[in-house]
This record gives C-alpha cells, sequence and structure tokens, in this order.
C-alpha cells in the first residue's frame, strides 16, 4: 500500500517554490512531464550518507507519495526516516546552485552538502563533525 499525502497534511517532508518550479522545468526538459521525483538516502559520501534524486515512472508498492503543486515526490520506506521533516530547495547562485536539503535529522553535514550524519552514526563515528574531506 501506498502513503498518499498532500500539502495541507502534515507534510514528511516540505518543498519551496523555487524547487518546484525547477523540477517542473526539468521534466519538461527531459520530456519525462508525468514522472514523479525519488528523493532517496543512500550509504557514501564524506560524512557516511548521501541523498540522491532521480526521475521515475512509476513509484514501488511500499513507497510514500506526496504531491506538490502537480509535482509528485517518493520517497522508499527505508529512506523515509533520514528525511522526515527536510525541506528541499532550489538555490542558484554565483557560486554555484542546485537542490539544497535542510535536514533536521542531520548532525553534521559536509561543505559539498549532498552528504550528512545523522546522531546515531556520529555516535557509531565517534565524532559530531564532518569528515572533512570533501571539496568544497
Amino acid at each position: 500500500m501506498t502513503l498518499e499525502m498532500t500539502p495541507t497534511q502534515d507534510a514528511l517532508i516540505h518543498i519551496t517554490p523555487s524547487a518546484i518550479e525547477t523540477i517542473r522545468n526539468l521534466r519538461l526538459q527531459r520530456d519525462v512531464p508525468d514522472h514523479a521525483l525519488r528523493v532517496f538516502v543512500s550509504g557514501g559520501g564524506c560524512s557516511g550518507l548521501q541523498y540522491g534524486m532521480a526521475f521515475e515512472e512509476t513509484a514501488h508498492p511500499a513507497d510514500a507519495i506526496l504531491d506538490f503543486e502537480e509535482v509528485r515526490i517518493v520517497i522508499d520506506p527505508t529512506s523515509l526516516p533520514y528525511l522526515a521533516g527536510a525541506t528541499i530547495d532550489f538555490v542558484d547562485s554565483l557560486m554555484g546552485g542546485g537542490f539544497r536539503i535542510e535536514n533536521p535529522n542531520a548532525v553534521a553535514s559536509c561543505g559539498c552538502g549532498h552528504s550528512f550524519r545523522t546522531k546515531e552514526e556520529a555516535a557509531a563515528a565517534g565524532a559530531e563533525e564532518a569528515c572533512g574531506t570533501c571539496s568544497y
């Protein structure tokens, strides 16, 4: 069974208007106007966990599905606890742009913003800060 939510309910994640507009534009550019954006967490990166995003045509049965102004976000059940309460934004600046995730579950993030560590991972590693190997 899939969990469907709308922004009027207690959202699992939040998404800014800038991110919504960018996702819409990317779907049109890639000619996948009906695809959902999968947001996930996987092992790796300089801080232990890293974010990922990909367009997908269909959700899996166990995925959480969130609709934001005609933009569908899908999150797998393993990634969901890591992303609970997070905000997805899109920043465009002279120093570089891209999607940024502000995650209340992260106690440390790498300078690139794509890698993070939770309280549990930090305790296991014996540190509360990022590893410092990021090139940023």
